[in-house]
């Protein structure tokens, strides 16, 4: 039985053995105590390295590439499929407990990099008018060069707006904020579809090409308290699909809005 193990833990160490690392040594025309020396480590923690497959700290991986002359993911490339999600949150970028932490910059660069479709799917979305600077040229820019652009806003003549007007209880309501997102439309260079729907009263969703923006709300909270999901497509039939096909239902079952509205 011990013999037995003996040649098991062998194979083990046969396997996990780094031979790219011991490959780029000898290429390099360097030993193992050379590399510790340049690396600042024992040479016994860069025989881990070789032989059993030990990852370095991040600033000795960094130092021993340099040294090398290779890149931290050819030496080591475990790290690569670690940071690389593979499970059924790979389309998540990050998440956010309140719409309000969300860094700025990521609505602003998403609508600058989408090309091909800018969906605003906010009940009223009217913070984009007050946080993204120049979104009315920007979005005429976009529009004239033939991006998808259309506006899902919350119907401001429904009950349910009425009920949430009640729960928010604040004196800016939603059919004000609805009204002030149309009067900004109006001023794009270029014809906006907007419809209007009450179906989206509770969860927000903005696409902008491979990229969405999603926030959900939280009681009583304003939209700016809704948790917050950043999305970016990486896998069929994941979460960023499910949420575009959230939109384009609501879309297809909205209202073409009045204009004056």
């Amino acid at each position: 039985m011990g013999a037995s193990r003996d040649v098991y833990e062998r194979s083990l160490v046969v396997v996990a053995r780094n031979d790219v690392l011991r490959q780029a040594l000898a290429v390099a025309g360097l030993t193992i105590a050379d590399l510790a020396e340049r690396c600042d480590v024992d040479a016994k923690t860069v025989e881990r390295w070789v032989s059993r497959g030990r990852v370095p700290h991040p600033r000795s991986r960094v130092r021993a590439a340099e040294v090398l002359g290779e890149d931290v993911g050819v030496l080591w490339p475990e790290i690569v499929r670690r940071t690389v999600k593979t499970g059924t949150d790979r389309d998540l970028v990050g998440i956010y407990p309140r719409r309000a932490d969300l860094p700025r910059s990521v609505f602003r660069e998403a609508i600058e990099r989408a090309n091909s479709r800018l969906w605003f799917g906010g009940y009223t979305s009217y913070f984009v008018w007050l946080e993204v600077p120049g979104a009315t040229a920007t979005l005429g820019a976009k529009a004239s060069a033939g991006a998808d652009l259309r506006f899902l806003l919350g119907d401001p003549d429904s009950p349910v707006t009425t009920e949430r007007d009640r729960v928010e209880a604040t004196p800016l309501t939603l059919a004000t904020r609805i009204a002030m997102t149309r009067a900004e439309i109006d001023k794009v260079d270029a014809a906006i579809p907007v419809r209007r729907s009450h179906r989206h009263i509770a969860m927000s969703v903005w696409v902008f090409d491979d990229e969405a923006i999603v926030a959900t709300h939280i009681g009583a909270g304003l939209g700016q308290d809704s948790v917050t999901l950043h999305l970016r497509r990486g896998q069929d039939g994941g979460a960023f699909d499910r949420y575009v096909e959230h939109f384009e239902s609501l879309w297809a079952d909205g209202k073409p809005a009045d204009p004056q509205r």
